[in-house]
Order: structure tokens, then C-alpha cells, then sequence
């Protein structure tokens, strides 16, 4: 149980670490602009306005270590949202959490236990960190859009 708590706190700390934005998906040379897709990514059920929201967006690849773009917005009627743009074709994951304090960092009890929320596309978490398993999510022709719940 403390080996789940304590990987548990080293994925999300590693993860949710924001220190900059970036709006752009990495684009590879053979991907041209008219083939790129923008993913607009909510949270609605905030449970104050206080703090703001940072979303990060992974491949399998870099999944929980390190994301292809990252975003921070701020929070309004307990409602925040971002847009990542020029997303190429490929199968992601989204991972966001309320950053209530500020402080760029997911806090923790003690006991390893979040003091923050947090969500995953798909809304599919059990105890433990997000899965690239049952987040993923593909991106082919068209503009997505997310609703991720904390």
C-alpha cells in the first residue's frame, strides 16, 4: 500500500509540474499545417475559483514524464479551459489538476493522499495515477473536445 501511495505521489509530482506554457503540440517535418487539429480540454466542477488550472498533454511514449505541451488557465465560476493547437494525427492523453495555492506543485498529505484535485481524459481514474490505458484518446481529422471531471 505505501509503495502504490508513494508511486502514486512521484507519478503526479513529476507530471504536474508546470513551469511555462505551451500552446503548440510539437509538430514532426512531414506534418503539414492543414493536417493539425486543436483539442479545446474543460473542467467544470471546480470546487473553488481559487488557484488555477494546469493541463498537460502526453503520448504513450512520454506518458507521466514527460508531456508534449502543457497549459495553465485560470478560473472562472469554478469553470477553466484551455486549447492546445496544432495537435498532428496520434493517439494522447490529458492529465489536469487544481493547483489551489499557486505553488506549480500538486500538494500532498502525509500519507501520500492528493490535497488537490485532479482528472484524466476519459474520467476513468481508480485509486492510484492516471493510465495512458484508459485516458488515450485519438486524434484524426477533426477538432476534439474534452470535459475532463476532477
Amino acid at each position: 500500500m505505501t509503495k502504490i501511495i508513494l508511486t502514486f505521489v512521484l507519478y503526479l509530482i513529476t507530471i504536474l509540474t508546470f513551469s511555462q506554457d505551451n500552446t503548440s503540440v510539437k509538430l514532426e517535418n512531414t506534418v503539414q499545417k492543414s493536417d493539425l487539429i486543436s483539442i479545446k480540454v474543460s473542467v467544470n466542477n471546480i470546487t473553488s475559483n481559487n488557484g488555477k488550472v494546469l493541463f498537460a498533454i502526453y503520448n504513450q511514449k512520454g506518458f507521466l514524464v514527460k508531456p508534449i505541451a502543457k497549459l495553465t488557465a485560470t478560473i472562472t465560476d469554478k469553470k477553466a479551459s484551455v486549447v492546445f493547437k496544432d495537435v498532428s494525427k496520434g493517439v494522447y492523453s490529458i492529465i489536469s489538476y487544481h493547483d489551489k495555492n499557486e505553488n506549480n506543485n500538486m500538494d500532498f498529505s502525509p500519507n501520500g493522499m492528493p490535497l488537490e484535485d485532479y482528472g484524466a481524459t476519459n474520467n476513468n481514474l481508480s485509486f492510484g495515477p492516471p493510465q495512458f490505458s484508459t485516458s488515450k484518446f485519438e486524434v484524426k481529422d477533426k477538432d476534439l473536445t474534452f470535459e475532463i471531471k476532477f
